[in-house]
């Protein structure tokens, strides 16, 4: 406004409709509530919210239908607001003693002004009289001796450092200068870090002011807004500026006008459905510049958009031979056998269009909120596309595209998965589409919107709903319910509450690497398929390749147990609760195929799908194009005590009680019963477990695996401890004799070398170290020498004995990782994508952290790389949680014990700092791994168990630092 008696009706209308429209506005001022609300009394009621930041960023006010309410107040100490007093009256008084009179103002929060022209003509100067202010007060500066407006500003500064405030903000609007607290950088930070909490990063922000130039010699006032956080956003100066402004601000000038029509312009960008942009920060968005013919499904892949209930591929909005979008809903499956596949659903996000040969194309993933934006230049003009899967409303799906009018003709929003019949219909003007399969149905309904501007420029807007289910009926009215719901929000609010909930998902995972741009992406992008892959209600089916391709059917595997679940259960436990849910489930059918194989308890599938039964192929062809029997379904059983152990993670993270007591300690209890049944004793009484593959697949069927038999013992003890709370159980022989068996059960663990055989006679095996004959790893061993020659040599595909060092390390022999790590890791082909993160998570335990950051940076690239091969038929879900469990398990050395949390951290010298956040037993816990010293903080008390300390360290709110010393951690005095 020209001054606080304008007329502030217009500017009032455009926010209150602005905010109406979903978007956020903030009023920066130095001024108090009175001044500004007076003035604009604008009292919006949502969606979008109306912050007033005053006296300088000392307080915020959120403004709604009830008028301001304040919502963050810094009020000085008694000591600093004496300070405060005090650096005005020495400023003042060595004014005074140059000959410049002035007045001090003190009525103000946190900042005393001290006014430099206390005149009558100057007593409340309009704004556009900047620069006559400025002249004016210059000349008077000049007669006293000062040669700038800055000199006045050292002066202050000075003096506030002498009197006990060395960080002072210390400004000037050429009137006054202010010895404050705050400045409006602080108003900044404020404003970014409340939208950021919702996901909205400073790309997406707009700073308008007009006193963005140079005042002086020094900063505009508005200049100071342009922290360094602000980095991305578009800054605007609409003042009659008196110096120059910062090269990377809009100079538009034209005062209240302009500035009415910088917002006027926000509502017509929204009210002809202009196409979202994303913030393009490098530290979150996965950029793919241009048409790979060869890599273009591997790309789909790694752009995949899901919410835990559908996944939708992200293949290009156009056709072309080499694309191939795809949609699968979790859990939802076809076919019989080892021919279960999932069953993939009707195809929303391709429009009619043929991309042009050699069109420019660039795709971008915002990782930060499940966006993906596209943009395909072509002979007619640019089309821009945005698409998410919502986050919260599972199975909703939206995608709006501008472009020219040729590009985007009349046509179905759905298209069949390919080659599958499908249902199809009209329903009320929206599209619908149902596929069957024998383990359910899926039912899509889409419908299309178009506006065209005034500049031929049509945008499309599609919104579906998608439900899977055992009915079809039902199935198709619950997503005509679902796209009906998603159509009354609009795309704006829905795009809205996406990025809220991806924040809120972030702000309890996100991982902070320092040191290393390609690895914090690396991860970020690991963590955001592993969230973005599992629902957190219901049942969770997750497999190898979770939504993002068809790779391995669809099955599960132990992957889902042992690698992706840890994640969750230490950030987001509904959605580890629900991975759960898909194995209590199954216990029944668990339990025939125990019973089937003449053992008791429950044997969980090596491949699960539909059903819980098996459906692992029996044969599969070489790459010579001969059959070769598949022994995993029917050997590798060490699926049972994973299995186990992912309830028990889950019991250690979470501290559910319900769990523990119900199908938690079912689980526990089946499987010990399975392993009770399994084991055979020999005349000496020592336990053996005969005929099994161990996570080792190069070597097919063996005696006493160390990693099944160790699992099989902690299985049994873990579920002897399980009914120890159960008087009844506890009385009885059961327990009692799952814990002889378990002490009986032989480890190949040899005292004199301290190594684990890894099962029997592989010590005779031929010593051939993969890492001699192929020093670049990872390698398939079996194709570089033959399955033959591997199955008789000490070559290992991937982490074996090693995994029981990461797994339950209180079952191997004390002492025994690295004489393990240093034998086991040379013959390790890391032949599998699972192996690279547990190398890591041991190295670092091992404290071998430069190797461990290697073999993080291997297990991280994995897909990005396509590493494999194989991304093309989806992403490695597990390979992603094992490098979370480097970081956290490794790195970080956090466990969850049975009564504390234990942290025992290691920062490799390659990286600056290293930040966690976890949830132990319903606390949040940041732990931040520096050089010189850790942080632990909790959002609550909660005691920490730090290896070394005397005894657990006492963790709050304000936090506790850590540093070693002395060979052991110990508080630092704070």
């Amino acid at each position: 406004m020209p001054d606080r008696r304008a007329d502030a009706s217009d500017v009032r209308e455009v926010v209150e409709r602005l905010c109406a429209a979903g978007m956020d506005v903030a009023v920066v001022s130095a001024t108090h509530v009175g001044n500004i609300d007076g003035q604009l009394r604008a009292r919006p009621a949502g969606p979008g919210r109306l912050h007033l930041c005053l006296n300088r960023g000392s307080e915020v006010f959120e403004v709604g239908a009830h008028g301001p309410r304040c919502v963050y107040r810094r009020i000085a100490s008694a000591s600093d607001d004496a300070a405060l007093t005090a650096a005005a009256a020495l400023t003042a008084d060595r004014l005074r003693a140059r000959g410049l009179e002035t007045r001090i103002v003190s009525a103000r929060l946190n900042r005393r002004k001290i006014d430099l022209i206390p005149e009558p003509a100057w007593a409340d100067p309009a704004k556009g009289r900047v620069a006559e202010l400025l002249a004016a007060v210059e000349e008077r500066l000049r007669r006293s001796g000062f040669d700038a407006l800055s000199d006045v500003v050292d002066v202050a500064t000075a003096a506030a450092a002498e009197v006990g405030l060395p960080d002072a903000r210390v400004t000037s609007d050429a009137k006054h200068v202010e010895v404050g607290l705050t400045d409006k950088s602080d108003a900044a930070r404020w404003i970014l870090s409340d939208l950021r909490r919702r996901g909205i990063g400073p790309g997406l922000v707009l700073i308008a002011g007009d006193e963005m130039g140079s005042l002086g010699g020094l900063p505009g006032s508005d200049a100071l807004m342009l922290v360094p956080e602000a980095r991305r956003a578009t800054a605007i100066s609409v003042g009659a500026e008196s110096g120059d402004v910062p090269a990377d601000v809009i100079a538009l000038a034209g005062g209240p006008t302009t500035f009415l029509s910088i917002l006027k312009d926000q509502l017509r960008r929204r009210a002809r459905w202009s196409v979202p942009r994303i913030d393009e920060d490098p530290a979150w968005v996965l950029d793919i510049e241009g048409l790979d013919l060869e890599l273009e499904r591997v790309h789909a892949a790694l752009l995949t958009l899901a919410d835990g209930r559908i996944g939708t591929t992200g293949g290009l909005l156009g056709s072309h031979l080499s694309t191939n979008p795809a949609v699968f809903a979790a859990g939802v499956y076809d076919g019989n056998g080892p021919e279960e596949r999932l069953l993939e659903a009707p195809v929303w996000n391709q429009l009619p269009m043929d991309l042009e040969p050699g069109a420019p194309v660039h795709c971008a993933l915002d990782l930060r909120t499940g966006v993906l934006r596209q943009t395909i230049s072509t002979s007619a003009g640019r089309i821009d596309a945005v698409a998410f899967s919502c986050l919260v409303k599972g199975g909703c799906v939206t995608l709006r595209v501008g472009g020219p009018p040729r590009h985007l003709l009349p046509g179905v929003p759905l298209r069949p998965p390919q080659g599958r019949e499908v249902e199809a219909g009209e329903l009320e003007g929206a599209h619908w589409m149902r596929v069957h399969g024998s383990g359910g149905h899926i039912a899509a309904v889409a419908k299309e919107a178009k506006r065209t501007d005034q500049e031929a420029r049509t945008t499309l807007e599609r919104i579906g709903g998608y439900v899977a289910g055992p009915d079809a009926v039902s199935a198709l009215e619950a997503a005509e319910r679902s796209r009906r719901e998603a159509e009354r929000l609009g795309f704006e609010s829905l795009l809205v509450t996406q990025r809220a909930a991806w924040a809120d998902r972030w702000e309890e995972a996100d991982v902070l690497i320092e040191g290393d741009a390609d690895l914090q992406k690396a991860v970020r992008f690991g963590l955001f398929h592993l969230m973005a892959s599992i629902a957190d209600s219901d049942e969770a089916a997750v497999g190898a390749r979770g939504l993002t391709g068809p790779g391995y059917r669809g099955h599960v595997f132990w992957d889902s147990d042992v690698f992706v679940l840890p994640f969750l259960a230490a950030t987001h436990p509904a959605a580890a609760r629900a991975m759960l849910e898909y194995r209590v489930r199954r216990l029944p059918a668990a339990q025939r195929a125990a019973a089937e194989s003449g053992y008791s308890g429950a044997r969980f599938p090596w491949e699960s799908a539909g059903e819980g039964v098996d459906v692992t192929p029996t044969f599969a062809r070489d790459q010579t194009g001969h059959p070769r029997t598949i022994g995993t379904g029917q050997h590798e059983e060490h699926v049972v005590a994973d299995v186990a152990w992912a309830a028990a993670c889950y019991l250690d993270w979470t501290g559910d009680r319900a769990f523990a007591s119900g199908p938690g300690r079912d689980i526990l209890v089946e499987t010990a019963r399975y392993w009770a049944s399994r084991i055979e004793l020999d005349e000496e009484g020592r336990g053996h477990i005969y005929g099994v593959i161990g996570p080792d697949e190069y070597h097919d069927v063996v005696d006493d695996d160390a990693f099944t038999n160790v699992m099989a013992r902690w299985n049994l003890r873990r579920a002897a401890l399980a009914v120890a709370s159960d008087p009844a159980e506890a009385a009885g022989p059961q327990a009692d004799r799952w814990l002889q068996l378990a002490g009986s059960l032989v480890d190949g663990y040899q005292p004199g070398t301290a190594l684990y055989e890894q099962f029997t006679g592989f010590f005779n095996l031929e010593p051939l170290i993969i890492e001699d004959i192929a020093p670049r790893r990872p390698i398939a061993a079996d194709l570089l020498l033959g399955a033959d020659r591997v199955r008789g040599a000490q070559v290992v595909k991937q982490a074996d004995v090693l995994m029981l060092h990461h797994l339950v390390p209180d079952e191997v022999a004390p002492g025994s990782l690295i004489p393990n790590l240093d034998f086991y890791e040379p013959r390790t082909s890391h032949g599998s994508s699972l192996s690279p993160g547990i190398h890591s998570a041991v190295s670092a335990r091992a404290g071998r952290l430069d190797e461990a950051l290697d073999a993080l940076r291997l297990a991280a690239s994995i897909d990005l790389e396509d590493l494999t091969g194989t991304t093309a038929t989806g992403l490695h879900l597990a390979a992603m949680g094992s490098v979370w469990q480097a970081l956290v398990y490794g790195f970080a050395g956090i466990r969850p014990g049975r009564d504390l949390l234990q942290v025992d951290p290691k920062l490799p010298k390659a990286l600056a700092a290293l930040q966690i956040p976890v949830r132990f037993r319903g606390t949040r816990i940041r732990v931040r791994i520096g050089r010189a010293f850790t942080t632990l903080q909790a959002e609550r008390a909660i005691e920490i168990e730090v290896p070394g300390a005397p005894g657990p360290i006492g963790v709050g709110p304000s936090g506790v630092r850590i540093r070693r010393g002395n060979g052991r951690w110990e508080v630092e005095a704070r």
